[in-house]
């Protein structure tokens, strides 16, 4: 994967406010890419290679946790983030408006 790519989809990351969560399709679409989402959370998968992210701030376009990061949701409730059940965050409240 072209490092431009990684860097251009990680310095969105780092630009979501804490009390705020993306989704990876948002993330897509800031950097031009629309159907590239998946591509987006295989960046994020892998961000620890390329330095300190809050990656935990990214959801799916429901709002679901990812399924691999156990803690994601302590992580997010620490900055206040609301959730609609154990799993889901609340995208009304929460979702980054950029």
């Amino acid at each position: 994967m072209d490092e431009n790519i990684i860097y251009e989809i990680l310095s969105v990351v780092d630009e979501i406010p804490e009390g705020k969560v993306a989704s990876y399709g948002q993330i897509a679409r800031l950097i031009g890419r629309e159907k590239n989402a998946r591509m987006v959370g295989k960046v994020l998968s892998q961000s620890a290679y390329y330095g300190d992210y809050p990656c935990h701030r990214v959801v799916n376009h429901a709002g679901r946790l990812a399924p691999h990061f156990p803690e994601q949701r302590d992580l997010l409730l620490g900055e206040g983030i609301i959730f609609k059940n154990k799993n889901y965050v609340d995208m009304k409240k929460c979702q980054w408006d950029c």
